[in-house]
């Protein structure tokens, strides 16, 4: 008798041991989507900015500006992996502070806008190089011309908007990035003034944005 009996309470802790570990993968299980699941992020219009910096005679930099521009992506707060990066720019929309210096960036020697209405960044992933810090290794196409660019990016903040926004007053969850990077224009075919130095062929991008979840 006090064997079997020794062997019912082997058998009752076996089946409670069972019990919780199908218990403990079914939690798991239903869990597992909101530790890792992707979302899909609008970038806002109104709170992109695009911008450059270009050297003039290595005298001082001039800082401009594309006033137009609309993009999204997919990203992982909990894994950190971003896919589907695409942002657009309407480059008629360039901004220096100056209008004949923007003529002359819209023209031929520059931008070339009638030919090249826009240019794009594009990028399928990333990788984490910190907390909150990134590298965003991705395609620049301009001019018609596609080459690789890679951004260092920052994940500022990601929370519900503290204003309301829209007709419905709704609060969309948002999340705020800064980008950097560099490209010689050359590359793209874009040599003017590069050879007597009044332009610097280096232009260093400042990229600065709020994207809110779909």
């Amino acid at each position: 008798m006090r064997i079997s009996s020794r062997f019912a309470v082997l058998r009752r802790r076996a089946r409670g041991r069972l019990t919780a570990l199908l218990i403990g993968f079914g939690l798991l299980g239903a869990a597992a989507p909101g530790f890792a699941e992707p979302q899909k992020y609008l970038i806002d219009p109104d709170h992109l900015t695009v911008s450059f910096l270009v050297t003039h005679i290595g005298y001082a930099k001039t800082l401009g500006m594309f006033r137009k521009a609309s993009g999204e992506f997919t990203f992982d707060e909990a894994t950190g992996q971003l896919s589907n990066l695409r942002v657009v720019v309407d480059t008629d929309s360039v901004f220096t502070n100056h209008d004949k210096r923007d003529e002359h960036v819209r023209s031929k020697d520059f931008l070339n806008i009638k030919e090249f209405p826009e240019m794009s960044f594009t990028a399928a992933r990333a990788t984490r190089t910190g907390e909150r810090n990134f590298e965003v290794p991705g395609e620049l196409t301009l001019l018609g011309k596609t080459k690789p660019l890679t951004l260092t990016a920052t994940w500022n903040k990601s929370d519900v908007y503290a204003i309301p926004a829209g007709p419905l007053k709704t609060k969309p969850y948002v999340i705020g990035v800064s980008a950097r990077g560099s490209l010689k224009r050359s590359e793209y075919g874009m040599s003017y003034a590069v050879a007597n130095g009044l332009v610097s062929d280096d232009i260093e991008l400042l990229i600065e944005l709020e994207a809110s979840r779909q």
